[in-house]
C-alpha cells in the first residue's frame, strides 16, 4: 500500500482520535484506515496507536513519531507543488471568511485562482467565528485581526486600512468634527466585538482613543455599511468596503488626516494539518492577487 497515503491516515486519526472519524473524512472505509495504520506501523516497525473499543490514542512512539511524520508529508508536498502546473493541481478546498471581505474581495480573486486551476472546486464559508478548523474540513481561514489566533498558523496576505465616514445628508446641519473627541456628540455605529466602543486614531506622533456611544452595532460590517448609508451615523469601515462609496460621493470622510489603526489579513491554517499542494498554491495566490489588486 502506499506509504504516503499510510501517512496521511496515521496524521488524520492521530488528531481525530477516531477510525469512524478519519474514514469519513478521507472517503475510505474504515477496514481500510485499519489497514493503512497497519502499514505505517509494519513501515516503521513500531506501534504508534493503542487500539480500545472505546478509544483510540497514541502510543509513546506515536507522538515521538508525529512530528517528524507530519514533516515527511509537507516536505512532499511542497516537492508535488514545486514539480506542479495547471494541469495537475486539482480537488476541493474549503474557505470560511467574514461576508463583507468574501463577496467584495476574497470572491473575484477565488474565480481567478479557478480559472487558472481548472480541476480545483471551492466551497466558502462566510461567518466571522474562528471555527474548529479540524473538526469543520476547513482548509483555509481568511481573517482580519491584529494578530492571528494562537491555535493557527498565519500567513499576511494582505493589509487592511479603515477610514471613518458617514453620509453627507448626515452631516448637514450637525456639529463640526475637528478633532477625534468631538466624535463623542455624534450618533456612531459600533462593530459588535466588546462591550465598549474604543476606536484608535492617530495623526503623525499624536493618539487619540475615542470612547464612542453606539446606538445600533452589528456583528457585520457591511451592515453597518448600509446604515451609514442611509444617513444612521458615522461608522469605521475598511477602505476595500468605503472605497467605492467615498468616490461616488455617496459616504464623505470623517477626520481623513487621523488614522485608524491598520489590520493585517491573515490566511489561516491549522498548525496540526499539513498543506495540500492546491492550498499552498492559493494561499500564494492570494497574496500575489491583493499586491496587483488594490482596494
Amino acid at each position: 500500500m502506499d506509504k504516503l497515503t499510510a501517512a496521511r491516515v496515521f496524521i488524520d486519526v492521530a488528531y481525530s482520535n477516531s477510525f469512524t472519524l478519519t474514514a469519513d473524512k478521507l472517503n475510505m472505509s474504515r477496514p481500510m484506515v485499519t489497514r493503512y495504520i497497519e502499514t505505517i506501523e509494519d513501515w516503521l516497525g513500531v506501534r504508534l496507536l493503542h487500539r480500545t473499543t472505546r478509544k483510540i490514542s497514541l502510543t509513546t512512539a506515536g507522538k515521538e513519531s508525529l512530528k517528524d511524520i507530519e514533516a515527511w508529508v509537507a516536505q512532499a508536498d511542497h516537492i508535488v507543488h514545486l514539480t506542479s502546473n495547471s494541469d495537475v493541481l486539482s480537488g476541493a478546498i474549503r474557505i470560511t471568511t467574514s461576508m463583507s471581505f468574501g463577496i467584495h474581495q476574497l470572491l473575484p480573486a477565488i474565480q481567478d485562482f479557478m480559472n487558472k486551476y481548472t480541476q480545483v472546486q471551492v466551497n466558502i464559508e462566510l461567518e466571522d467565528s474562528v471555527t474548529d478548523m479540524i473538526e469543520q474540513s476547513i482548509d483555509l481561514a481568511i481573517r482580519i485581526a491584529s494578530t492571528p489566533h494562537p491555535s493557527l498558523i498565519g500567513k499576511p496576505i494582505a493589509i487592511c486600512e479603515s477610514v471613518l465616514v458617514a453620509s453627507p445628508e448626515y452631516l448637514n446641519g450637525k456639529t463640526a468634527i475637528k478633532h477625534p473627541q468631538d466624535l463623542q456628540n455624534h450618533d456612531c455605529l459600533g462593530y459588535k466585538n466588546h462591550e465598549r466602543y474604543i476606536w484608535n486614531l492617530s495623526k503623525n506622533e499624536d493618539f487619540e482613543a475615542v470612547a464612542v456611544t453606539c446606538r445600533l452595532s452589528a456583528n457585520e460590517a457591511t451592515v453597518l455599511l448600509n446604515a451609514s448609508l442611509k444617513h444612521a451615523g458615522i461608522t469605521l469601515q475598511p477602505k476595500y468596503l468605503a472605497n467605492t462609496y467615498i468616490k461616488t460621493g455617496e459616504l464623505t470622510p470623517i477626520l481623513p488626516e487621523w488614522k485608524p489603526n491598520d489590520l493585517t489579513i491573515y490566511a489561516l491554517y491549522s498548525s496540526r494539518k499539513h498543506l495540500s499542494p492546491t492550498v499552498r498554491a492559493l494561499i500564494d495566490h492570494l497574496e500575489h492577487y491583493f499586491s496587483n489588486h488594490p482596494w
